[in-house]
């Protein structure tokens, strides 16, 4: 089966997880696909082929004879799409031989600019695929899953040599929690790449240091006719709160390396008011800052308003792969020279986000971000060519067979 063919079937599923769930995985849905990749691994005869109680995958292509002595790789996407945007009756767009220009996403009228995604023009003479504009793709990451599966199809078909080749499928990625329970004891691959990263040709392998933070304020409501030193107004003590952060470090006004303050939501009222935060920044000694930053903010709000006025919450999410992989330098260096293999220059960027695969290397699995060729992930401009998913099937060949 082609890699297209593949992705357009499994976008057919509607896998969307949600935050704030205290269960994996955080949508039964997720489960529909999962049982489909289930049985597609058993069809192509991988053995170890599980699906768990909380909607992992798990598959093993063992070694061909006398390659047993090879590292074990392992790749890795995951079902679950954004709960930022609609993923439920996605209506793909397939565009052959692509203009280069602006494209009308004909279920709500909007178009894919060139002037939002200057990679888009570089698609020109491609068959690119497009939601209609009511819903996202689900590229990240069903873009992924199908150029593994169709890597292994082709792995088996043409007889490459190679190791043990173990693949992963996870819920819950897109709300922080799909390295959550992912089983190293069984998916004994040596090292691992994630196929959840947007350029072709991508290896990346630093990322955000993330944490979640929550402010809650207490008020004191009276009358306001007598209000004066007496009332603590928790809505205003919100907003001073906001006010502290510099303006300039939100994800509006930076990008690279810089780090944020994301004001993710604030609700509240005379009584009571709340204030949630992502905190991300690549150095972690910035990272820290940002977090003291926090709690000086919290301190000062006590002092200024009353004990307890004030109280902050803060969650770590995942941190910085970086200094996992300069430890295992080779697994970046294979990748490297996969993508060469096929005609790319291997673009390494910090990722402005997190992956399965930063968890997973300070869990033990070095796991770089492999890209997927898919582009405006997690909304209506979702889109990806078949050119692009082509390469990442070939990449993923080129890892398998290089590595020893």
């Amino acid at each position: 089966m082609r890699v297209e063919e593949r992705f357009l079937r499994y976008v057919s599923y509607h896998t969307t997880s949600k935050e704030d769930k205290e269960v994996i995985p955080s949508t039964e849905r997720q489960f529909e696909l999962a049982k489909v990749l289930e049985q597609e691994l058993k069809e192509l005869g991988l053995e170890k082929v599980i699906l768990t109680e909380h909607c992992y995958v798990y598959a093993l292509l063992p070694a061909t004879p006398g390659q047993e002595n090879r590292k074990a790789v392992g790749f890795i996407s995951h079902m679950d799409t954004a709960p930022d945007f609609s993923g439920e009756h996605v209506k793909p767009q397939i565009i052959s031989d692509y203009d280069g220009k602006d494209i009308l996403l004909k279920g709500s009228g909007t178009y894919l600019k060139t002037s939002d995604f200057p990679t888009l023009a570089s698609l020109k003479g491609r068959t690119v695929i497009t939601t209609d504009g009511t819903t996202l793709l689900g590229a990240d990451d069903k873009a992924g899953i199908a150029e593994i599966i169709t890597a292994v199809e082709e792995i088996i078909t043409s007889g490459i040599p190679h190791g043990d080749i173990w693949v992963g499928f996870t819920p819950d990625e897109e709300v922080g929690a799909g390295a959550d329970l992912f089983d190293l004891e069984y998916f004994k691959a040596d090292f691992a790449y994630t196929l959840d990263g947007d350029y072709e040709g991508e290896v990346a392998y630093e990322n955000f240091n993330a944490a979640s933070a929550a402010f809650a304020v207490k008020g004191v409501n009276v009358h306001p006719g007598e209000a004066k030193d007496i009332m603590v107004n928790a809505a205003l003590v919100a907003c001073e709160i906001q006010s502290l952060l510099p303006p300039e470090e939100t994800p509006a006004h930076t990008e690279g390396r810089e780090g944020f303050f994301h004001l993710t939501d604030m609700q509240g009222d005379v009584a009571a008011a709340s204030l949630s935060y992502i905190i991300r920044d690549h150095d972690k000694v910035k990272f820290e800052k940002r977090l003291e930053k926090l709690r000086s903010i919290e301190k000062d709000m006590n002092q200024k308003y009353g004990n307890d006025t004030v109280t902050l919450t803060i969650h770590n999410s995942y941190s910085n792969m970086l200094e996992i992989i300069e430890k295992n330098q080779y697994v970046v260096d294979i990748a490297k020279k996969a993508i060469e293999s096929v005609g790319l220059d291997p673009l390494s960027r910090p990722v402005r986000g997190g992956t399965d695969g930063a968890r997973l290397s300070f869990m033990g699995l070095p796991c770089p971000n492999l890209g997927t060729g898919g582009y405006g992930f997690h909304g209506p401009y979702e889109h990806i060519s078949v050119e692009a998913m082509c390469t990442a099937v070939r990449i993923v060949k080129e890892i398998v067979r290089i590595t020893q």
